[in-house]
């Protein structure tokens, strides 16, 4: 069965019985967006606040805020399907599948607007410049990401593979 389907170029969901429809593709790439955004946004705010507080160099905290995202990015899609039975190897086959894209997209797209952001990676944790620049680096690396996102699914890959795994 197809996710959605499409008439005049606008995607309707498909019921599948009189109580239960299939969401359209823009709904399920935006949620999957959201889902990767909330994984890597912990770990990018964890790693720019470490970083920032131990006085890290741009690339030091860089390089902890990216591997911080991608673990806690990772962690929140493996989670949930080792904790229904799934075996922490296939789950973590999926979640690197699923989101390793995503995550990067956001990663490149976030740091590379913190380290535009004049001023925002010399900011200290009180200055409203670091959280102003952080947060809207994260809601633009999402809607970058949104794309990659939408495309996957609809080839089947990326977060269709999740969620095809749901209730396991």
């Amino acid at each position: 069965m197809n996710l959605h389907s499409s008439h005049h170029g606008h995607s309707h969901a498909q019921p599948l019985n009189r109580h239960t429809t299939v969401p359209n593709l823009n709904t399920v790439a935006a949620w999957a967006t959201l889902h990767c955004l909330t994984g890597c946004a912990v770990g990018e705010v964890l790693g720019m606040v470490i970083g920032t507080s131990l006085h890290l160099s741009n690339a030091g905290t860089i390089a902890l805020a990216v591997t911080l995202a991608f673990a806690f990015g990772y962690a929140f899609t493996m989670f949930p399907l080792v904790r229904s039975g799934m075996p922490l190897r296939t789950a973590a086959g999926l979640a690197l599948a699923s989101d390793t894209l995503s995550i990067a997209i956001m990663e490149v797209v976030d740091n590379g607007i913190m380290l535009a952001w004049p001023g925002a990676m010399d900011a200290d944790l009180a200055s409203p410049v670091f959280w102003i620049a952080l947060a809207s680096s994260l809601a633009i690396a999402a809607v970058a990401a949104y794309p990659a996102n939408r495309w996957l699914i609809s080839r089947g890959r990326g977060h269709a593979l999740v969620h095809s795994h749901h209730g396991h």
